[in-house]
Order: structure tokens, then sequence, then C-alpha cells
């Protein structure tokens, strides 16, 4: 072992600075020869190491370029003799089989020789920027093997029938389709040309053509929704398809091609089409076939505005006829209409707040759209301010009962949706402040949460200043139920007495109140007017400096009142009536 160890030292030390050339000759021979065994598979009897060290003193000793040169011959003589022949002769047979096997012995067989001549591929081959030992051998596969006129031909026709029965639903060689690809991709060498130029560009232009076909004739003979249900499919299909069958990288190209040809090019059609189009979806509810459209549209540029515009157009007509509708059956009394106008606004965002959830994701194209057409449409009727102060008072009086506290808040949110879009805010502000005026005189309201609740709805909307007014009625009443239980205090304490009047006083701050023309007079009874006098010391007593004012004219009793008095009996007559309670509320201003 010593002996072998010894020997072999002093043979690299004996090697001469310049070879003799029939030695050369012998090395470059064995090499030759033992690649041409490693290209028949017959390596078993093959001494790697012995060849590595051939490789390695022909490069020590100034023969890489020789050595490089034969290795080139060998590998290009093995393909044309012999790998190319046999590719050749399968041609009507198992092509892509025979091709496959080829391709795999060939990569088996460069590892090996790479492996052996790894010392060139280090020394001579960075020095001379060579291709490396591995790739030399790949490019020589595609231009002696592949890239031969008929393989070429036939290896693409090949793999593009594959893809046809594929789409047609019949069976085809998955693996050895992939195999091919995966080939065609390692013969670019970390690029994509090879496989670009010898299958994925006529695949794609075969594509484009095959799915033009197909989508003329699926939108002849389907509807909308069976259409967009099918290329739902097919862009599916064609994603598996390029990750299992041909290389990945093609999915977002082969996908291009499908939203382009079944989709893109076709979006006015789709979109218009008579009995299933967008119209008719929004018709009849069809959520599931709008969000289908929507996913597959918002794949291609300009599919979501063209489904925004249909879409919109539609909602304006529905809205326009709305609000004609509710003209044509108007009248001078707007509470008959103010209730169905409203809530027929309220059904009709809640249908579309659905698709737009539902169908479209809530995108902010649509959204917008939608919040467009009904500012549109709403503002088409001047009297929407009025309707919707109408309709909020009614809810507050007495709409609310059998609603839970949530259910209210998600009905008074509904109406803050529809105040968004009035144009007129003021004169929604102006009847508003009149109806509330109502409800807190009258006692009409059902909760002052509920109030209050709006009122700040309204802050959020449109800021302090826009409801300074309203939060100053609030404090108005609240103040006169104080002072209130401090007048009937001061009654028991005194010898005062209201002759049985049940008074209840409202004062009020000039400002804050809606102030309303005096059309009749309101003419009080000395009754009424004794007990306004006792409140009137009371108060001033109370708040030096300020002035009131009687303003019978903002409640509806005192008409009652009147009317009774002048149709019934005599003014003497109710004063000598001690069991008479007066229900007379009197506002005053200060």
């Amino acid at each position: 072992m010593s002996g072998q160890k010894k020997e072999g030292k002093m043979r690299i030390r004996a090697f001469p600075q310049m070879m003799d050339q029939k030695y050369v000759d012998d090395i470059l021979e064995l090499l030759r020869n033992a690649i041409r065994e490693i290209q028949k598979k017959n390596n078993s009897g093959l001494s790697f190491e012995e060849l590595y060290r051939n490789a390695y003193t022909l490069v020590l000793h100034k023969q890489g370029k020789r050595l490089y040169t034969t290795l080139r011959e060998v590998i290009q003589s093995h393909l044309v003799a012999e790998v190319r022949v046999t590719v050749l002769d399968s041609l009507h047979g198992n092509f892509l089989e025979a091709l496959s096997m080829a391709w795999t012995d060939h990569q088996t067989a460069m590892v090996m020789i790479r492996d052996i001549l790894m010392y060139m591929d280090r020394v001579y081959v960075q020095q001379n920027e060579e291709v490396n030992v591995y790739d030399l051998g790949l490019l020589l596969f595609r231009d002696e093997v592949v890239h031969h006129t008929t393989v070429r031909e036939h290896l693409r026709r090949t793999l593009l029938e594959m893809v046809l029965m594929e789409r047609k639903g019949e069976m085809a060689d998955r693996r050895a389709v992939n195999n091919a690809c995966k080939m065609l991709m390692a013969l670019g060498i970390s690029k994509r040309d090879v496989y670009e130029d010898d299958f994925e560009k006529p695949f794609l232009r075969e594509s484009r053509e095959f799915f033009r076909m197909e989508s003329q004739r699926l939108l002849e003979d389907n509807s909308a929704s069976v259409y967009l249900k099918r290329v739902e499919r097919r862009i599916a299909e064609e994603g598996e398809r390029a990750q299992h069958f041909l290389d990945p990288s093609t999915e977002s190209r082969i996908t291009k091609v499908v939203e382009d040809e079944l989709i893109k090019y076709h979006m006015e059609t789709i979109v218009e089409m008579e009995h299933s189009g967008v119209v008719h979806m929004l018709k009849t509810r069809k959520v599931e076939d709008l969000s289908c459209m929507y996913k597959l549209f918002s794949r291609v540029e300009g599919g979501l505005a063209c489904m925004v515009r249909c879409m919109s157009g539609h909602l304006r007509e529905t809205g326009r006829a709305l609000v004609l509708e509710e003209g044509a059956s108007g009248g001078d009394a707007p509470g008959r209409n103010a209730g169905a106008f409203v809530q027929a606004l309220l059904d009709l965002r809640d249908t579309y707040n659905r698709f737009l959830v539902e169908s479209f994701s809530s995108d902010q194209q649509f959204k917008n759209a939608i919040a467009s057409d009904f500012e549109f449409f709403v503002n088409l009727n001047d009297r929407s301010p009025e309707y919707l102060s109408l309709f909020i008072d009614e809810m507050l009086k007495k709409g609310v009962k059998g609603h839970s506290e949530q259910e209210v808040e998600i009905i008074l949110d509904k109406c803050i949706m529809l105040f968004r879009f009035l144009q007129d805010k003021d004169v929604f502000e102006r009847y508003y402040k009149q109806h509330l005026a109502r409800r807190l005189l009258l006692n009409k309201s059902v909760s002052d949460d509920f109030e209050k609740s709006m009122i700040s709805k309204l802050k959020t909307e449109c800021g302090c200043q826009f409801t300074s007014k309203l939060e100053g009625m609030f404090k108005d009443i609240a103040l006169s139920n104080t002072t209130m239980e401090k007048f009937k205090e001061y009654l028991q304490t005194s010898s005062m007495s209201l002759d049985g009047v049940d008074l209840s006083v409202r004062v009020l701050t000039m400002g804050y109140w809606p102030t309303q023309s005096i059309t009749a007079p309101c003419a009080v009874p000395p009754v009424a007017q004794a007990t306004f006098d006792i409140f009137r010391k009371f108060y001033l007593r109370q708040y030096s400096g300020r002035q009131l004012t009687l303003q019978t004219h903002m409640v509806l009793q005192c008409v009652l009142l009147q009317h009774i008095l002048a149709t019934k009996a005599s003014i003497s007559h109710l004063e000598s009536l001690t069991t008479l309670s007066y229900l007379y509320v009197q506002c005053l201003s200060h």
C-alpha cells in the first residue's frame, strides 16, 4: 500500500513540462473511449478516479483546448449518429417517449462526464470563458437533436395536438408532454427562449384562435350566466393545465389569452345581452351571477367600468321612474306620499347595497357610482328633503314601536344615508326643525334617546353648527321641565291658585325654534291668561332681566280651544265650570 502511494506521488512529479505528443494523444483517446462508453451506458468497468487524473494531467500541461475540442466532437458525433437517428425512427411511434428517454440518458451521461472533467471546468473553461461541460452537452443536444428541422416541427405539432386533445376532453399523455416542456426549459440554460420559440409562442397563437372560435359559439348558444360559468371553468382548466401539463410560467400567458378572447373582446355583448345581461341580473336579483361577472370582468382592463356603466344606467332609470311615480300621485298633502316615497328609496338602496357587498366586493367604483346615481334621482324631487324629514318624524313618533333599539338605529342610519344624497341639506334642516318642534312641544316623541341619537348622527355628518339649534331645542325642553317642577313647588307653598287649570309651560329661546307667521291670532281666555300671569311673575323672579312673550300660535291645541270657545260656550260660562281642566300648552319665548 505504501509503495503504491509513493509510486503515485513520483508519477505526478515526473510529468515533464512539455508532454510527449504521443502521450497526449493516448490520454485523449483514453478519455474519448471512456466518454463513448458512458454514452452507451457501459460505464461499470470505468475507473472515474483514473479518468479524472488523466484529464487533470492534460489541463495541467496546457492541453485544455484539445481536451475541450475532443469532448465537443465526441458528444456531437454520438448525438448525430445515435440519438438523432433513434428519435427520427420514432416519429410515427412513441415519439415523445423516445425523445424523453434520449434526453434523460443524455443528462445522466453529461453528469458523469462533468465529474470526470471537473478540473477542466474549473480552470480551462473559466479562464477562456467557454461554456461549461454540462451546458455544452445541453447546447449540442438542442442543436443536433431537438432543433433538427424534422424533430423540431414534429415535436411542436405533437405537443399542440396533445393540448387540443385535452381541451376537447380526450385523454392525453400528460407526463410525456410535461417532460418535453421541462426539456425545452432546460435547453434554454436559465432562459425561456427555447421553450418560447419551440412551443409557447405557437401554443399561444393556436390557443387564441381556438378561444376566438369558442367564444362565438358559446355566445350564440348560451345566456350570459351560462357563458360566464363556462369562461370561469375555462380559466381554471387552462391554469391547471399550465401548472401540471406545461411549464408553470405559461399560466399567466395562457390566462391572458383566455381573458382577452372570452371576456375583453366581448364585454359589451355580455353585459347587454337581452334577458340575461346585467340589467336582467339586477332586476331578478341574480347576486351570484353578478358576482361571477364581477370576478371575471375585474381580470380585464375596462371590464369593471363596462359593468358600472350598465348598472348605473339601469339604476338611474329605476330611480327616475320612482320619482316620476311619486310626482304623478302627489298633491298638496306630502305626508301621504312621504312614507311610501322614502321607503321605496330605502328599499332600493338596500337592494343595491346587497349587490355592492355580495356581488361587487364593496368595490369603490361601484360604491361611487351607486352614490352618484342616488344623488341624481333623489334630487330630481324638490320635496325629497321634506319627505325625508316627514319619514323620520313618523318613525320617531310611532314607527319605532315593535322594533328593538338596534333595529331603530339601523333605520336611522339608513335615513342618514339618504340625507347624504340631498343637495339642499339646509331645506332638510328647516323641515326637520319644524317637525322636531312639534314632537317636543306636543310630547309626541316616543324616545328622547332616539331623538338624541338622530341629532348625533346629523352632527357627525354636518358638524356642530348644523345641529346647534336642534340641541338648543332639547335644552329648552329640559330646562322647561325643571322650571315647571319648581313652579309646582312654588304653588304648593304659596296661596296662589290656578283655578283648576292644568298648566304646562315651555320656555323657548328665540333663535333655536322655527318661526312662523301668525295668520289668525289666538284669543287666550281670561282663565288661561291669569295662569300665565302667575307663571310670568314666578319666572321673572327666578330670571330677572328676561322677557317672556306668549307664543300661542306654536301649538295646535290653541286652535281646538279657540273653536270650543266660539261654538259651545261663553267665556264666563267656562270660567264658572270648576271641574274644567284646560289642557293648554303655553309657549313662551325669551
